[in-house]
């Protein structure tokens, strides 16, 4: 004996979805980081109220395989950092290609130095950076975020959401302070 599913439902048998289930629908499919504005846009509350809603989220996904990554008051859906071994493992990914010393050492400086310039990173570094922050912009770890006011206008390097992804960071305020002696 077959059923025969109505070809549409009346409105009274949809069921109502929470605006905190809504708004992780959107996050779902957005297909990058989104400002709580927009979000507050198509869920018709304000951006302070959205904001609640992903306070509550975020603390929902605490311990599971879901998380919000923050960046630049921008937010995304991701998995937990916890899970990349295992995600590479189903999708069949290769191994994660690994960052060279010199790489590590342009993607620090301009992880806590941001927006940091080509000229202040090879001074700290003594050394030219152009083939490191070429291999770190084609990963997509850090970006031009705009242009220097002084002569010569050099382009301010940021990172990036995927960098934050990388690491296992909901957000840069996460990364380990330096020491005193280090930030001079």
């Amino acid at each position: 004996m077959t059923t025969a599913l109505p070809a549409t439902l009346e409105p009274a048998e949809v069921p109502s979805l929470s605006a905190s289930a809504l708004l992780e629908s959107l996050l779902f499919v957005a297909s990058g980081p989104v400002s709580a504005a927009r979000l507050g846009v198509a869920l018709e509350m304000t951006p302070a109220a959205v904001e609640g809603l992903l306070r509550g989220l975020a603390d929902e996904y605490a311990g599971r395989g879901l998380r919000l990554q923050w960046s630049g008051g921008m937010v995304q859906l991701t998995t937990a950092a916890e899970a990349g071994a295992t995600i590479e493992r189903f999708l069949g990914l290769e191994v994660t290609t690994r960052l060279s010393q010199a790489a590590l050492e342009v993607l620090a400086i301009v992880a806590y130095l941001q927006p940091a310039t080509r000229p202040q990173i090879d001074q700290l570094r003594g050394v030219n950076s152009d083939g490191a922050l070429r291999s770190l912009l084609s990963k997509g770890l850090v970006e031009e975020v705009g242009r220097l006011e002084k002569p010569g206008r050099p382009i301010l390097y940021g990172t990036t959401p995927d960098f934050l992804q990388a690491f296992g960071l909901d957000s840069v305020a996460q990364m380990p302070r330096l020491a005193e002696d280090e930030e001079e």
